[in-house]
């Protein structure tokens, strides 16, 4: 009897063990179906306070995580040592590949090696490094066209010219090539560059060095922003400092100076309008091509253009194009 009770005993442990695997396997199963490679990326971008760089982030986890895979985010908030430092500790979590957008084209440089030397292939966006030969493909804004968009409205706006104030950051490709492509447009046609000053591409910063500026040169007809924050901080100097005819051109589309551009007595004139999403999206498509093994061009760039008074309410104000 002993031995017919420990013989039943042990085949209900059985099944009992061969029940909880088979709930186990199912569980495993609908997580990873078989065959199925999953990835982690690592992400930095050179400040996380910006909206533009929020939306990015922003759509390529969804992209990322509606595949079921992983994204780890980094901020060093426009500190390139830091940057540094963060992608040595997110290397060290075994990523797959890194979605990179440079605090410093130069100054990354010491990362981009470290990444390198782990064989993770890189999708640079928005701004270029300094030596793209680190890089595995790039997707981001015609900067230049940006910049240039801007410079020929003003032309249309400013016929005889006058003097400007220019707000760059000479520590980032996109913001240089934006700078580039205002200048060169408006080339010949009257206008006086009084000041050009690094604002950092911050709205802190350049209300700052607008203040400044504003005091010496009370009279200019435009102030040209790298991006949308500098022009914002550009606006609320000019507004304390009671200026009235100055035209303020950004580069971004953002939210916040698209809801400027409805208001007719804002000093805010025009955007050279980039698409984070597209951007952002493109990035993705790139990445998922190279972890797949296929050939991708070292280029794409995405598409620029000006939105003014005139066709900001094609775009609406609540969210980016």
């Amino acid at each position: 009897m002993k031995k017919i009770l420990k013989s039943a005993v042990l085949v209900a442990l059985a099944a009992a063990v061969v029940g909880l695997s088979s709930c186990g396997g199912e569980k495993k199963e609908a997580a990873a179906p078989a065959g199925e490679k999953h990835y982690k990326f690592g992400f930095t971008c050179m400040d996380q306070s910006n909206p533009f760089f929020v939306t990015i982030e922003k759509t390529i986890r969804e992209e990322v995580e509606k595949r079921g895979d992983k994204l780890v985010s980094v901020d060093p908030a426009k500190n390139v040592t830091r940057q540094i430092q963060q992608v040595e500790d997110v290397i060290a979590q075994k990523v797959d590949g890194f979605f990179l957008n440079p605090a410093e084209a130069e100054g990354i440089i010491p990362a981009l090696d470290q990444l390198r030397a782990a064989n993770i292939p890189i999708v640079n966006f928005d701004a270029e490094v300094a030596d793209m030969s680190y890089i595995t493909s790039y997707a981001g804004s015609d900067n230049y066209n940006a910049g240039k968009v801007c410079g020929e409205d003003l032309i249309k706006k400013c016929p005889n010219g006058g003097d400007i104030i220019v707000l760059d950051e000479p520590t980032a490709n996109s913001a240089t090539d934006r700078t580039n492509g205002f200048l060169d447009s408006i080339i010949g046609h009257g206008f006086n560059i009084v000041a050009q000053q690094n604002a950092k591409g911050s709205l802190q910063v350049a209300m700052g060095v607008a203040e400044d500026l504003l005091q010496a040169h009370p009279n200019v007809v435009a102030i040209f922003g790298s991006n949308d924050p500098v022009a914002l901080g550009a606006l609320a100097a000019a507004n304390a400092a009671g200026i009235k005819g100055a035209k303020i051109y950004g580069v971004d589309g953002s939210p916040d100076i698209k809801k400027e551009l409805t208001d007719p007595n804002s000093l805010i004139e025009g955007t050279g309008a980039q698409s984070p999403v597209s951007i952002a999206k493109k990035s993705v498509e790139l990445m998922y091509k190279i972890m797949e093994g296929e050939k991708v061009d070292a280029r794409y760039p995405v598409p620029t253009f000006l939105i003014s008074r005139d066709n900001v309410n094609q775009y609406g104000t609540d969210g980016w194009q």
